[in-house]
Parts: C-alpha cells; structure tokens; sequence
C-alpha cells in the first residue's frame, strides 16, 4: 500500500466507521476477476490484514492470492472522488 492510499483508507474509515479497527475490504467473486471494496467496521475471521501508518485494508481470501504480489494505490480525480489502483511493485 502505498503512502497516498494508506492516508485515504485512513481517512474514509475514519470518517465512515469511526472505529480504528475499521477498514477497506476486498473480496473478488468466485468466477471473475472483478474485486469489490467496501468499508466494514471490522475484518472477517479469515480476512488478511494488511496495515500501514494507520490504515487497514483486509483481503477476503481469494482476493489475498489474486493480489498478493500487488501494491494499492489511490488518487483523488478533479471531482474529489477516490480511485483505487492495483500494481506490479516497481
């Protein structure tokens, strides 16, 4: 997770859960290769935890393999509205 993410993870669950064992949760469907992010108060049981400076982002299994070599990133488009990326470390 990069510097830039961990500090919007930080401030959307800070903002949407108001607890700081609040997170971002990623989840990919059983047969695509489409994740999907949501802000829960807490981890599932099985859930990855990945940490940095604060934020939490917890990786449903499936979606820890499929993105295990990958970085997440995050930027605020001209609207103000946070877009995710995922990449191969440099």
């Amino acid at each position: 997770m990069t510097e830039t993410a961990s500090t919007l993870v930080r401030t959307i669950t800070d903002q949407s859960v108001g607890t700081t064992e609040g997170g971002l949760r990623i989840s990919q469907a059983d047969s695509t290769t489409d994740f999907a992010v949501d802000v829960v108060p807490a981890p599932e049981a099985a859930d990855q935890i990945v940490e940095r400076e604060g934020a939490r982002v917890f990786l449903e299994e499936q979606a820890a393999t499929a993105l295990a070599d990958r970085i997440l990133d995050a930027q605020l488009d001209e609207n103000n509205a946070v877009r995710f990326s995922l990449a191969l470390p440099a």
